[in-house]
């Protein structure tokens, strides 16, 4: 559904903006956070915060929530954040961050990929054109990056898969949820997802040991916990809110500006950034572009 009148355009607009720029900062704050803590300690920090900061807010809509829905809210939670927010920790520990921004830009492809072969959307032909330019980009991208050796190779795959976590989450909220307050979509599928990792994190984890010993523990800690502060709380559901006023394929359209943001942070910490690197991302983009045309 698109929005009816040039108010709501303008809203969805800055809305999309916005999110690039929150979520175009996640990467590099990936990057700051792996310095001290493991990637299964930081995205089980993540999903923990996150699910602590929604907890108050389940209980205050604890009787306008459907529980009889509770396995799709963990589906979308699982496939929205809990799996993504441990391939990206895995992944940044051999690629930079600007590479896995740039990858991030298929979720656009991947949402429509699903929306035509699972939830059956409609399509036109034309943007079939668009999902092939794109993943070439990605092939391309993941060729070059693959000269780091071939453990680069894979782990920028796992971007890649959770850029199809994405795109389900993507679908599914429109497909069960298109009439839930995103507020309540957001909290309920953290909730679901954050407290058995919380728990691990606390108990049979070396966390308070890193913390302790650690001189750079502290600054993990915070990158981890702005990006699940701003990157998972704040920015999960301004965009539930934009799939719900718009469509899957238009909220996924964020990644358009968010490579640009995390490229432009990756300069500035000192990585290498080459014409493969922009020509991949012209690639992706264009093809997002294409599959977005008219939709």
């Amino acid at each position: 559904m698109e929005p009816q009148n040039q108010s709501t355009d303008r809203t969805s607009w800055a809305i999309l903006i916005i999110l690039s720029l929150v979520w175009g900062c996640s990467f590099i704050l990936i990057k700051k956070a792996l310095i001290a803590f493991s990637p299964v300690q930081l995205a089980s920090m993540r999903l923990g915060i996150s699910s602590l900061a929604f907890a108050p807010v389940v209980w205050y809509h604890r009787n306008n929530i459907d529980w009889n829905k509770w396995m799709k809210f963990l589906a979308v939670g699982l496939t929205g954040s809990g799996i993504p927010a441990f391939l990206f920790f895995f992944a940044q520990t051999k690629i930079n961050s600007s590479v896995a921004g740039i990858l991030n830009s298929l979720t656009p492809l991947w949402t429509l990929m699903i929306g035509i072969f699972i939830f059956k959307l409609q399509f036109e032909r034309a943007k079939l054109a668009g999902l092939f330019i794109g993943f070439v980009g990605a092939v391309l991208l993941l060729g070059s990056n693959g000269q780091a050796g071939t453990n680069s190779i894979w782990h920028g795959l796992l971007v890649v898969v959770a850029t199809l976590c994405y795109a389900s989450s993507v679908n599914m909220v429109q497909a069960f949820f298109s009439d839930t307050r995103p507020v309540i979509i957001s909290a309920l599928s953290f909730f679901l997802t954050g407290p058995v990792f919380l728990v691990w994190l606390l108990f049979f984890s070396d966390f308070f040991e890193v913390l302790s010993n650690n001189p750079d523990a502290w600054i993990s800690l915070g990158a981890v916990s702005a990006l699940s502060l701003f990157g998972t709380v704040l920015a999960s559901i301004l965009f539930y809110y934009l799939v719900q006023r718009t469509s899957a394929v238009f909220g996924s359209t964020v990644t358009y500006l968010m490579p640009v943001v995390a490229m432009g942070w990756g300069i500035l910490d000192g990585e290498s950034v080459g014409l493969v690197h922009i020509l991949a991302m012209a690639f992706i983009l264009t093809g997002v572009y294409i599959t977005k045309k008219n939709h």
